[in-house]
């Protein structure tokens, strides 16, 4: 079956962030002009998905306003005669199905993925967060995964490869290769450091998911944190299925610290053909 539906759990309290969080959503902080959701949502939908799940919680309003039509903000921008920012708001709208559920249970990322059960079905399906996405000029992130995943018709994680000193941030995933990029996973390594890498790929967000992964997470105990971790419902499931990983080509941002959020800000600035030239000239002339 092909990958038609997307979850993202957008219901955290984005406390790396506060106090701008405090009456706004993390994830609809902007990139340039964008919300960062926003380009989550549009890879997506370049790779195919049809039906995006958002699970949120109190104070997230906002997104859920954000893929919304809006007819009065369409009204006043069709009389004040910009018919093409109409245009473009209304095309976000219409980027894909949404559907919006709260989340219930225990904090956690595995439990916005459970809250999603009775929608996804027999279905395999993707998670991707709300708060880091990747940049890539060729295939988007998701499509990547998917690819792999119609191949081996199992689920896939993201790898992305990083530097011996970036192996203490991020889970390392030791495995064997069976084709360029993609590894079969024997087991993630939590923040293992150079010295206990057992290879240089990390496991980031986004996911193809298939259905039986439910089950792991109803049979999951709490972990860390008093939380539900989807990836300990995945290190279930590897027991008794093969889990593959796809070393994505692009650039990862994660904008959910504030130097990669600073660093997407400037560098996709610096891509924008409107921006580029005079904010190139502005950063050579800061003195600082």
């Amino acid at each position: 079956m092909k990958v038609k539906k997307l979850i993202i759990p957008v219901a955290g309290y984005g406390t790396r962030f506060l106090p701008a969080t405090k009456a706004q959503p993390k994830e609809m902080l902007p990139i340039v002009d964008k919300p960062i959701v926003q380009y989550v949502v549009e890879d997506a939908v370049k790779s195919g998905i049809e039906t995006i799940i958002l699970v949120t919680g109190s104070g997230k309003r906002a997104v859920e306003d954000h893929f919304g039509y809006n007819y009065e903000l369409q009204d006043f921008l069709r009389k004040a005669g910009k018919e093409e920012m109409r245009k473009e708001i209304k095309k976000i709208a219409d980027m894909a199905n949404f559907i919006y559920i709260r989340q219930k249970g225990p904090y956690g990322n595995g439990t916005p993925v459970l809250c999603c059960k009775h929608l996804i079905g027999d279905e395999p399906f993707a998670v991707m967060w709300g708060d880091e996405f990747f940049y890539t000029s060729r295939k988007p992130q998701l499509k990547q995964l998917m690819d792999v995943y119609e191949k081996y018709g199992d689920p896939v994680l993201t790898g992305y490869e990083v530097s011996k000193e970036d192996t203490n941030k991020y889970g390392i995933i030791d495995g064997i290769e069976v084709e360029k990029d993609v590894v079969q996973v024997k087991t993630i390594v939590e923040k293992p450091g150079p010295k206990k890498a057992p290879s240089l790929l990390a496991s980031l967000g986004g996911f193809v998911l298939t259905p039986d992964i439910f089950k792991e997470l109803e049979n999951t105990k709490i972990g860390k944190g008093g939380e539900l971790w989807l990836v300990d419902a995945i290190f279930r499931l590897s027991k008794k299925r093969p889990i593959y990983a796809k070393k994505i080509d692009g650039t990862y941002y994660d904008t959910g610290s504030k130097l990669g959020y600073l660093r997407a800000n400037i560098e996709l600035a610096l891509k924008r053909p409107d921006l580029k030239k005079e904010f190139r000239k502005y950063l050579k002339n800061l003195k600082i």
